[in-house]
């Protein structure tokens, strides 16, 4: 069994304290290996490394720096299968969505190499003769970087990628569920050609590890993506030191059926938002505000359609769905349904531990129906296979519904409508509208992020992906030969 030890100034080094952890496959429990613990000077020790790659690493040419990344994704290419095989046993989402969450990562390691040659300012007029005006881009210095579980090679490359080809140098603390899928991006990142020291990576809990990342003096950034307990705590200890952050936190995210919508495409998008990666997205559909003209007709295709799903092993090719991640998770899950029942929504299927003959952690696909708008199935983050259907009598109200809770990350609406569309995409608060879509699937090329709860502003990937990692400076060139002051006559 392979121990992973820290990743420190471009060796595999050994942490200061003599704790580790076992990742564990969460559908068989097979042990898959075992990581060194890091402590604060390990933290320490990593940002030293960093902040002493920058100065080469920033001074590098933005297109030189991308050639890494270009190169990056080609080997990603080469190992995609297996890549998405390790994933599977290492988060339990079946292979189809492992080989996705893979090509995400190809696919915004190529884009963020492509802004290598795209650090675009502005330029200006100036109020007076003879001066030029301009901004630049240049990068934060350090970043911290946390991870979640569920994307465990997507996410990290939605923030390693663009901090890289920006000029910026990282510590980084993946997920302890998924560490393996990060430290294989990154070994492929160091072949091909990262310098030392420009990207390090330290295990173990966020409560000791993540906050020393988080209280660190010299790292002047963190990137977060997580629960809104967690990043609401980031935001507030970062603020003493003035430190950007930028957070990717919860979702409740709706789906709207309207009386006109074509029920069976909009069966196949619940089924894919509520109950693809096992409902542990942070996109996923957990709310379905169906009009009640529709509403029955809906509800049986969705329980025929829910009632085939095969749980089991993801890499067996006929499993529909894979495992919860840990135990921890489970009874959360456990926790939601029981609340749900008791709150007096109707438990139309599912709700049970699952066995589908393996010793991992699985729960049933979960329908919920006649769900008010105010129950804590219908207010709270659950992430996992559970889905509440509320019923509603036209469009206002299903607006109505839809913007009644704290976060606000992917949204969608079944109709065929045009003026309905266009009034969601206007109504609805979130930083994602789908129109006959799901929730899920959204592509690198535009910026991912939420408004209220799920987030802080930032957005990643997209056009916006550069920024997060960037200040901007603004440039004044005087050629004028003379003094002169401006708004002064």
């Amino acid at each position: 069994m392979q121990e992973y030890k820290l990743f420190i100034n471009g060796e595999w080094t050994d942490s200061s304290t003599s704790e580790t952890f076992d990742d564990i496959n969460p559908a068989t429990l097979e042990k898959l290996a075992t990581l060194q613990v890091a402590s604060e000077d390990d933290v320490d020790r990593a940002v030293e490394a960093a902040w002493n790659a920058f100065g080469t690493w920033s001074e590098t040419p933005a297109p030189k720096r991308a050639m890494v990344l270009f190169k990056a994704a080609r080997i990603l290419e080469e190992r995609k299968e297996d890549l998405a095989a390790l994933m599977t046993r290492e988060m339990g989402k079946v292979l189809a969505e492992t080989r996705g969450d893979v090509q995400e990562a190809i696919d915004l390691t190529l884009y963020a190499a492509g802004e290598g040659r795209r650090m675009f300012g502005e330029t200006t007029t100036s109020e007076l003769k003879d001066k030029f005006c301009m901004t630049v881009l240049r990068p934060i210095g350090v970043i911290g970087m946390i991870t979640p579980w569920n994307f465990p090679m997507a996410i990290p490359s939605w923030k390693i990628m663009p901090a890289l080809v920006a000029g910026n140098t990282i510590v980084m603390k993946p997920a302890s569920d998924t560490p393996l899928l990060t430290i294989k991006l990154v070994e492929i990142l160091i072949e091909a050609g990262l310098p030392p020291g420009v990207i390090n990576l330290v295990f173990g809990p966020g409560g000791t590890v993540g906050q020393a990342i988080v209280h660190h003096p010299d790292i002047r950034a963190i990137s977060f993506t997580g629960s809104l307990e967690t990043g609401k705590w980031i935001m507030g200890e970062c603020a003493r030191d003035m430190k950007r952050v930028s957070l990717e936190l919860g979702g409740k995210n709706p789906i709207i059926i309207m009386d006109d919508a074509d029920i069976d495409l909009a069966v196949d998008g619940v089924v894919w938002g509520a109950f693809g990666t096992t409902g542990q997205r942070c996109t996923a559909a957990s709310r379905v505000i169906v009009h009640e003209n529709v509403k029955d007709e809906f509800t049986q295709k969705l329980l025929d359609k829910t009632r085939s799903l095969k749980l089991g092993d993801g890499l067996k090719p006929d499993t529909d769905i894979g495992p919860v991640i840990n135990r921890s998770q489970l009874e959360k899950i456990e926790k939601y349904t029981a609340i749900g029942k008791n709150e007096g929504a109707n438990l139309l299927t599912g709700g049970n531990l699952a066995d589908p003959g393996l010793p991992g952690h699985f729960f049933e696909p979960t329908i919920f129906t006649e769900v008010d708008q105010d129950m804590r199935i219908a207010q709270e983050e659950i992430f996992g296979p559970v889905v509440a259907l509320i019923p509603v009598s036209g469009f206002d109200e299903a607006i109505e519904v839809t913007n009644n809770t704290m976060y606000g990350l992917s949204s969608s609406i079944y109709t065929r409508d045009i003026s309905n569309a266009f009034k969601a995409i206007e109504k609805i608060e979130a930083g994602i509208t789908y129109i006959n879509s799901s929730t899920i699937g959204a592509e690198v090329h535009l910026p991912f992020g939420g408004v209220k709860g799920t987030g802080n502003g930032f957005r990643e990937a997209g056009t916006d992906a550069v920024k997060e990692f960037t200040e901007v400076k603004a440039v004044y060139f005087d050629y004028s030969g003379r003094l002169q002051k401006a708004q002064i006559e």
